[in-house]
């Protein structure tokens, strides 16, 4: 598990750029009609709403989702509706740059104690005395 401290999320839904298309899947004839799919782009650089150190962590940790002219697309087409599909894509874009700016707490490097490691040492030490006793004497 990793602890995080918790970062809070600049409403930037004013900066997103919707796009939309024929998305496939369920809806009958409608599906050939009506563009519900929503693509959702956001323009990372250009945001008036997060430091340039964020807009740097956002674009490291989303490169995978960022396209070659530094917008994050999110895309969605999950019900038969424009209007919830634009929502749920601003949804789950507030999310993953909400969970790119989380910082994780660095890690204390612990000592093992000393009754640990004798313990260790013990049923090594045992285990090698049952295994031991297993051989056939030696032949002289």
């Amino acid at each position: 598990m990793i602890w995080a401290t918790f970062a809070v999320v600049n409403d930037f839904s004013s900066e997103i750029i919707y796009k939309t298309a024929r998305s496939g899947g369920k809806g009958g004839q409608n599906v050939n009609k009506v563009e519900t799919m929503v693509e959702a782009l956001w323009h990372i650089a250009g945001s008036r709403f997060f430091m340039p150190e964020e807009k740097e962590m956002i674009a490291t940790r989303l490169q995978t989702k960022i396209n070659k002219e530094g917008y994050l697309v999110v895309k969605c087409s999950e019900t038969r509706s424009q209007l919830e599909n634009k929502e749920i894509a601003v949804k789950k874009m507030e999310t993953i740059v909400a969970k790119s700016l989380i910082v994780p707490k660095k890690r204390k490097p612990t000592r093992i104690s000393k009754a640990a490691k004798e313990k260790r040492l013990d049923s090594k030490k045992k285990e090698s005395l049952k295994k031991e006793m297993r051989r056939p004497p030696p032949s002289e």
